[in-house]
């Protein structure tokens, strides 16, 4: 058997974090065992689903690295064949139509309600006669739902799942409308793409019974099953927005890397002994789906950033260049030019081991594409005393003389320079390092110079001494 998995948003708002969750597990589940990978966008919410929608969830899986194996699968441009297997259904009897108003709908519920039964379809026109309705009267179409025994799910990650068949109402599969219902659509499309593996969150467990009666109403293969647990907040209540970020796009935007991210989803509910950073390559062999939990996860956004933050050592300096000088053009105050992009990527080294998002990475490289005078936070402004001018005042003397301008002949100055007069090297590099950054805190102060050039270090001393 070929296996073929599928991730089947709907576009009705972001791309949220469990829903990536699930594609990513989709994914690999399909890379380790040679299958493919499908995308199908269920948009049959005409009112509700949007283009813009859409546009998010092709970015964010784009982004995360995420890509099917076939073109898309726009639900909505397969009514005819949803529409021809329920009418087929009908047909054969295994279906019917009901001509309930929505009045007598809402007494049926309102009726069990008060009986203590569950709010559901009493079974009225299942076995009436249709000349009973009134001529021309709309009709949708219900599935007879077995009456006796009960449907079992060997759930991949559940384990076994029963549910008694009486418990089951006659579904809707076709509205009076003519437009099929998310539950009978899911299931035509399933088996017309010849899925073989079904994985989505636990909180779809029960329409997987409800659409089991599809499938075997049609005689198709069931699919196999895996329910993956939901992903909670810190504190084990359902992921809000109060705990932090839920989408992708607020994930990307608030600095983490593709990587780090789908390596932290990857362990979210999912393990291999103590490996914690894993490649793509080793994910998807190591992936499979008898590796997810039953409990539910809960999101550790610390444990999160120190995995970004190991992502971030690793990664390439001129993709991190261009990730920053990106984010720099909202910071005011910076240039954002050739000049400016050349020292974040000789200074990167430095500056990609100090950071845990790239949020954090822009932010400390912005005084690199500062023009003078600086601005300077509190601790850099204690550190320029009228004792740390004068000594600023000769070091500039000696730093104007280094040639070639390397951050090795650069330390070897500043040793130089605190030897002969008598000063702790610390005591040399902080003046120095908050003249310069306008900070108490860069990459080590040798690099730091280098990635600025001798005149715009002479330039940025001489504005804190004449400023």
């Amino acid at each position: 058997m070929s296996i073929r998995t599928r991730f089947a948003p709907s576009p009705t708002g972001l791309l949220h974090i469990g829903n990536a969750r699930a594609a990513l597990f989709n994914f690999l589940f399909a890379r380790h065992h040679g299958g493919k990978f499908l995308l199908r966008i269920e948009d049959t919410d005409r009112e509700r689903s949007t283009q813009q929608a859409v546009d998010v969830i092709f970015a964010g899986l784009e982004w995360m690295g995420i890509t099917p194996d076939e073109e898309p699968v726009f639900q909505s441009t397969r009514a005819d064949r949803h529409r021809e297997v329920a009418l087929e259904l009908l047909e054969r009897g295994l279906a019917y139509k009901c001509y309930c108003t929505p009045e007598e709908l809402a007494q049926m519920r309102e009726d069990a309600t008060k009986n203590g039964l569950p709010p559901r379809y009493n079974g009225l026109w299942r076995d009436r006669d249709p000349a009973e309705a009134p001529a021309g009267a709309p009709f949708a179409v219900r599935i007879k739902a077995p009456r006796e025994g009960e449907t079992v799910i060997n759930d991949l990650v559940q384990g076994e799942v029963r549910v008694a068949n009486a418990e089951m109402d006659d579904m809707i599969i076709l509205r009076s409308d003519g437009t099929p219902t998310y539950q009978h659509a899911v299931v035509v499309d399933d088996h017309d793409m010849a899925i073989t593996h079904v994985i989505r969150g636990d909180d779809h467990l029960t329409n997987t019974f409800r659409q089991a009666m599809i499938y075997r109403a049609m005689g198709w293969d069931l699919p196999r099953f895996g329910h993956l647990p939901l992903i909670h907040g810190p504190d084990g209540a359902k992921l809000s927005k109060r705990h932090g970020a839920q989408s992708v796009v607020e994930f990307r935007d608030q600095g983490y890397l593709p990587e780090a991210l789908c390596n932290y989803l990857l362990r979210l509910g999912w393990g291999h002994g103590d490996a914690e950073i894993l490649s793509r390559e080793e994910q998807i062999h190591l992936f499979d789906i008898d590796g997810v939990g039953r409990a539910p996860s809960r999101m550790d956004y610390a444990k999160l950033e120190h995995i970004n933050a190991v992502w971030l050592r690793q990664a390439d300096d001129t993709r991190l260049t261009d990730d920053v000088m990106e984010r720099l053009k909202a910071v005011d105050g910076v240039e954002v030019d050739e000049t400016t992009r050349a020292r974040v990527l000789a200074l990167m080294p430095g500056l990609k081991d100090r950071a845990r998002t790239l949020v954090e990475l822009t932010d400390n490289a912005a005084f690199l594409g500062r023009r003078v005078p600086l601005p300077f936070n509190a601790k850099a402004e204690k550190l320029l005393t009228p004792e740390a001018r004068t000594l600023l005042s000769e070091l500039a003397r000696d730093l104007a003389v280094v040639s070639p301008f390397t951050a090795e002949n650069i330390d070897a100055a500043l040793r130089r320079f605190a030897e002969a007069g008598g000063h702790k090297l610390g005591s040399v590099a902080q003046p120095l390092r908050a003249a310069v950054t306008g900070s108490n805190s860069s990459p080590g102060i040798d690099a730091t110079l280098h990635a600025l050039g001798r005149d715009e270090v002479l330039a940025r001393i001489g504005a804190v001494l004449h400023g």
